[in-house]
């Protein structure tokens, strides 16, 4: 989703390889190396950056970056924007990591178990991903690390200043860069992610005056409340701009169309939905809405419009497609 980042290296365990390249496989991933990891992070990391450098670690090299960053996991909401600003610290200063406030007071004890001393938290910053560095920095660093460093460090920026005489510069880091640790900690990222997906909706609307009045009301309404994106096109065309919103992951749309093409432009919508592999992920949901403009409305014509809708609703369900309908009848 990011499109300056050039490869994505993956560090995995052993016995983890097959399904991560399963999972790379499945979701359509490019520009990804999955790479097997150590028995620690330094290691791993380490093992990440030996396929830029080392003919042994890799079947074919990847063209070394300027830049590296380092990143866990488990912090699964990173936004470019702070990726961004460790990146350009990193070209400027050699190295640069994110960083938070503490929320605990740090204390160490004795060795009968008893309080020794306390830090000052004012004084004091967690040491979050992402982290950046030039790579010839980071990889030199590496190089000279001890055995102890590989098997006991955590601290990549560290590594940095012992080896390299480089003082990263560290960049206030936003509140959503908390580490999935505890069991309890994937309830609250699969609430972060809802509630994220929950923000964006898509109306897409013919362009005929009627309907694209129905969508531009509805725009108009919920603007203030969401993100809402607007597109009057026929989806038999190739509309770069819708092109665009599905590329950018969005989870929600409503559908205005006539009636009498509602079913063919529905279907079309479905196709490009399958093809972007956006349901894979999460639930897509799809609010169609038929306008019907005729002169001669009748409740039975509603009626068999209404059982179309549910049937096609149920079909969809299968590909992950929550699809909802709503018929409106005027003169």
């Amino acid at each position: 989703r990011i499109d300056w980042i050039s490869n994505i290296i993956v560090v995995v365990s052993p016995e983890n390889i097959e399904t991560m390249k399963s999972i790379i496989e499945k979701y359509g991933h490019k520009r990804v190396m999955v790479v097997q990891g150590g028995i620690t992070r330094h290691r791993s990391i380490f093992n990440g950056l030996k396929v830029f450098a080392e003919n042994e670690f890799s079947t074919h090299l990847l063209k070394k970056p300027e830049v590296v960053i380092i990143h866990d996991a488990v912090r699964p909401f990173v936004e470019e924007d702070i990726l961004l600003k460790v990146v350009m610290a990193a070209k400027e200063h050699g190295a640069a990591g994110a960083i938070r406030p503490l929320v605990s007071t740090v204390i160490a004890s004795a060795a009968d178990g008893s309080l020794d001393h306390s830090l000052e938290r004012a004084r004091y910053r967690a040491s979050e991903m992402p982290q950046a560095f030039l790579f010839d920095i980071i990889y030199e660093a590496y190089q000279q690390c001890t055995d102890y460093d590989l098997d006991y460090g955590t601290e990549c920026l560290h590594l940095a200043l012992k080896y390299c005489k480089t003082n990263a510069k560290l960049v206030e880091g936003p509140a959503d860069l908390w580490k999935v640790t505890y069991k309890r900690d994937l309830y609250a990222a699969e609430s972060i992610i809802k509630d994220n997906l929950s923000q964006q909706v898509c109306v897409i609307t013919e362009v005929k005056e009627a309907v694209a009045q129905v969508g531009f009301l509805l725009h108009e309404s919920l603007k203030s409340q969401i993100k809402i994106e607007a597109v009057s096109t026929s989806l038999s065309k190739n509309d770069n701009h819708l092109q665009n919103i599905l590329s950018g992951q969005c989870y929600n749309f409503v559908c205005v169309n006539d009636k009498n093409c509602a079913t063919q432009e529905t279907q079309q919508l479905v196709d490009m939905l399958e093809k972007s592999n956006i349901p894979l992920l999460y639930p897509v949901v799809l609010i169609l809405v038929h306008v019907d403009i005729s002169e001669n409305i009748s409740f039975s014509i509603g009626m068999e419009e209404v059982t179309m809708i549910k049937k096609f609703a149920r079909e969809v369900k299968q590909k992950n497609i929550l699809a909802y309908g709503l018929l409106i009848q005027y003169k």
